[in-house]
């Protein structure tokens, strides 16, 4: 037991009853101290914990009979001070029990979070630094987290980033910067195809490409309890830079995951 105001306190407030206690009864008449004498040794096994509070329920149970020695001689000619001596002393010791090894367990509770979420904003720094976008997202498609690659690529303020917004206010925050490069009458299309996407959890790797000039391979992940895990990774130097420049436009159409692009270049070759 660390010796400190918290641990101390209980086995000093219970000696200062007692004390008390058989003091004023020379005078007035007062009350048995049992009940307060429980109430102090559950506010010693929660400010300290065990050790504190076992010190106090037997220092209250020598009050206790040092309270009815006084008040009825060495012969404790009252048998029920027996009875009630011997209910404190399980009602005391009982409590000790109790909340000392219930503050133990939310001592220990506590120290699991602490470390459990240094471990996430460890975590949650190594993903800002890594260049491949990362969205967790939650049972129902809200964004748990956001790093900064994903921020960074679809130009998403940190203040809706940390709201955390449904996965398809992304997709629509995107469509309404500009950021992908698809024609305006595809847009819906696009959405609606990786909401459908991010639903069954279809894990095939889909290039996005942007406005400004990167691709993006997409990719969804499936995590416990219903989750999802969508990553972008750039691909820009295998996608755009193997292109050969005479057939850019037929390379440009197969990336275009609706198939469109494909048709209209076919018109256009024939």
């Amino acid at each position: 037991m660390r010796f400190g105001w918290r641990a101390i306190s209980g086995p000093v407030l219970t000696a200062a009853v007692a004390l008390l206690a058989i003091l004023l009864d020379r005078h007035v008449p007062v009350p048995s101290p049992a009940p307060l004498f429980v109430a102090i040794v559950a506010l010693a096994g929660t400010l300290s914990g065990f050790a504190s509070a076992m010190t106090s329920a037997a220092l209250a149970v020598i009050g206790a009979a040092l309270f009815f020695l006084s008040r009825h001689g060495v012969s404790f000619s009252a048998p029920a001070d027996l009875v009630r001596l011997g209910l404190l002393a399980l009602t005391a010791f009982g409590t000790a029990g109790i909340t000392g090894l219930m503050r133990e367990r939310l001592l220990a509770t506590f120290a699991a979070e602490r470390k459990s979420h240094a471990t996430a904003a460890r975590l949650s720094a190594a993903l800002d630094e890594v260049d491949i976008g990362i969205v967790l997202l939650d049972a129902e498609t809200r964004a748990e987290f956001i790093n900064r690659a994903f921020r960074d690529y679809f130009a998403l303020p940190d203040e809706t980033a940390d709201g955390k917004p449904p996965f398809v206010a992304l997709m629509y925050h995107g469509r309404d910067t500009g950021a992908f490069e698809l024609p305006e009458d595809e847009l819906a299309t696009f959405i609606a195809q990786r909401m459908e996407t991010v639903r069954i959890g279809d894990a095939t790797p889909i290039n996005i490409n942007l406005r400004s000039g990167e691709v993006l391979r997409f990719v969804c992940a499936v995590l416990p309890a219903g989750g999802r895990m969508l990553s972008y990774t750039p691909v820009t130097d295998l996608v755009r830079h193997t292109d050969p420049p005479s057939r850019a436009d037929y390379y440009r159409s197969l990336r275009d995951p609706t198939g469109r692009g494909l048709i209209r270049y076919l018109r256009v070759a024939q």
